[in-house]
């Protein structure tokens, strides 16, 4: 069983990358976000993945599916093992879309705020409604680092400059999930919400 490879980049691909570890490539399905986190090929030090292999129901091939840190190896497992239906390749599509902040995706489940988890983690109502009746009572137990940084949904877009900004940034071609994960960080700020439309998006702009 691989628990980790330590080795330099070799390559990034659109899913991963090929990290080479004492001449041996190794293929490695990673999320956007830690795959942007690594060196360009042959130009970093070596870095080191946490690894969870997976293998075909009907004799496939072996899948490596590699980490940075442990908590995202730990919610990668808790979605594949306790999410109905999910595999590793759906569980790594889920951390993908938590990873956008894993303490609040967290808070959100034990919120039971689908709302959030629509809304800024982009995921549709009746997977979010699944994720929390499978995720509950698992999060309780999982420690992740940092804090939640951001409204609550039922809180974070009720005023009306807010609710105008997240119309402008849609009109500008953002996409609804990632204007309002901006907005959600904006709405965050002390004061924030007193801004007018146009400083709002101006500050969430930044962001995106």
């Amino acid at each position: 069983m691989i628990a980790s490879l330590r080795g330099t980049v070799f390559a990034k691909t659109k899913t991963g990358a090929v990290l080479d570890v004492g001449g041996v490539g190794y293929e490695v399905s990673l999320t956007s976000s830690d795959l942007a986190r690594l060196p360009e090929p042959g130009q970093g030090p070596e870095v080191v993945l946490l690894i969870e292999e997976s293998f075909g129901m009907y004799g496939g091939g072996q899948t490596l599916y590699g980490f940075l840190t442990p908590v995202e190896k730990a919610m990668f497992a808790t979605f594949r093992d306790h999410v109905p239906s999910t595999g590793a390749k759906k569980a790594l599509e889920y951390l993908e879309r938590a990873s956008k902040s894993l303490p609040d995706f967290r808070r959100a489940v034990l919120d039971k705020d689908s709302k959030m988890l629509c809304a800024v983690f982009g995921f549709t109502k009746k997977t979010a409604d699944k994720l929390i009746a499978a995720l509950k009572d698992t999060m309780e137990v999982i420690s992740v680092p940092g804090q939640a940084r951001m409204a609550r949904a039922d809180e974070s877009l009720a005023g009306g400059a807010l609710a105008q900004a997240l119309g402008a940034l849609s009109a500008l071609g953002y996409r609804p999930s990632e204007a309002r994960a901006a907005l959600e960080a904006v709405a965050s700020e002390a004061g924030a919400k007193s801004l007018p439309v146009e400083q709002i998006v101006r500050l969430a702009l930044k962001k995106l």
